[in-house]
């Protein structure tokens, strides 16, 4: 777990956080003070939690060692069910410890898009989006839709969610990357089995204490009519924005009511996409967030989610498998998102992961 941790940066940290937070002006930006707050309790719990469970650790080794020399066999028993406690709870702590990245206590842009597939594929990401609204459910998070594009037979081109709670993005990250469904085809008469694609993008929400600047002559802005339900509700004027950033070809939409809402709301999303292209940088990583998760096809999924003709959910960087896939769609990811964590293969492919 010290390696996890990595103390003497989390100390560190903590320094620059409790430097932060005790400034005079803190509470002048709210949004912003909550943000620091929260970063601040959630580095000293893990500091914390580390520091205790060594001093479990000595206390534990002195009993047990105490009780051979009197050949106390009670206390013994004792010293080692304590000892098999602090290492399930040691598990606990390293998974939390894992966590502890520059930004993995942000919230987070989830994005899915479909794949090669068809509709096949748009049906897909519309399962991959109610997987992941369930799983936000379970962990207490909220999902904000920031924008989506419906396919015209079924299912949806692609969804964008902003999903806001603690350690949002540092869970989330393990699942960048694409997703293979194999399951008999709903919309085949003939109920062949078929293959198909979705490609998920997760990028942390840049917060206040964020320093990327976006020049706005890099930048080109359309507008366009958002897609509704039709009916009243059509939306009868452009106030849909996509925002493209020129010099690294990134993309983003907002497709809310006001089109005034929707500019702020893409520079937010862009400048999250430019801060994740940053921390990328600085873990001297080759390949951007936005292009290193391949195309969504053959030979790029770091998931395959086979429902025919068998049951089997397998995360290829790890070899995690289960074959409750209903649990997994229905949100029970954790268990196959820590296996990522402690490998440390958040955003490989399959090919990657192999090497």
């Amino acid at each position: 777990m010290r390696l996890r941790i990595d103390r003497e940066t989390a100390d560190e940290r903590l320094e620059r956080l409790n430097a932060l937070v005790e400034a005079p002006d803190l509470w002048d930006d709210p949004p912003r003070a909550q943000s620091l707050m929260r970063k601040r309790q959630s580095l000293a719990d893990v500091i914390e939690g580390y520091d205790g469970m060594l001093g479990s650790l000595a206390d534990t080794i002195e009993l047990l060692e105490l009780a051979e020399l009197e050949n106390d066999e009670s206390v013994i028993a004792d010293a080692e069910t304590a000892l098999r406690d602090l290492l399930v709870e040691t598990h606990k702590k390293e998974i939390e410890a894992l966590l502890g990245g520059e930004a993995d206590g942000n919230d987070a842009f989830l994005e899915i898009l479909a794949g090669a597939g068809g509709t096949e594929s748009c049906d897909w990401v519309l399962m991959l989006s109610r997987m992941y609204e369930r799983w936000a459910g379970r962990r207490g998070y909220t999902c904000e839709i920031v924008s989506q594009s419906r396919d015209e037979e079924a299912g949806l081109k692609s969804i964008s969610y902003k999903v806001v709670g603690d350690k949002a993005f540092g869970w989330l990250k393990t699942e960048t990357g694409v997703h293979r469904l194999v399951r008999k085809s709903p919309f085949d008469s003939a109920a062949r089995r078929h293959t198909s694609f979705g490609k998920v993008l997760v990028y942390p929400v840049a917060d206040e204490n964020t320093d990327i600047e976006i020049n706005p002559s890099d930048l080109r802005v359309d507008t366009f009519r958002a897609s509704g339900a039709g009916g009243q509700h059509v939306n009868k004027t452009d106030s849909a924005v996509r925002m493209t950033h020129l010099p690294t070809g990134i993309v983003v939409t907002s497709s809310e009511k006001s089109q005034h809402q929707n500019r702020a709301i893409c520079m937010h999303a862009l400048k999250s996409r430019l801060y994740n292209i940053e921390l990328a940088k600085r873990s001297e990583e080759k390949r951007e967030l936005h292009s290193r998760s391949g195309e969504a096809g053959w030979g790029n999924q770091i998931r395959s989610y086979v429902l025919q003709p068998y049951q089997m959910v397998k995360d290829l960087r790890t070899n995690f498998e289960t074959s409750n896939t209903q649990a997994v769609l229905d949100g029970e990811l954790d268990d196959m998102m820590s296996s990522v964590l402690a490998t440390g293969m958040t955003g490989k492919s399959r090919a990657e992961a192999s090497r």
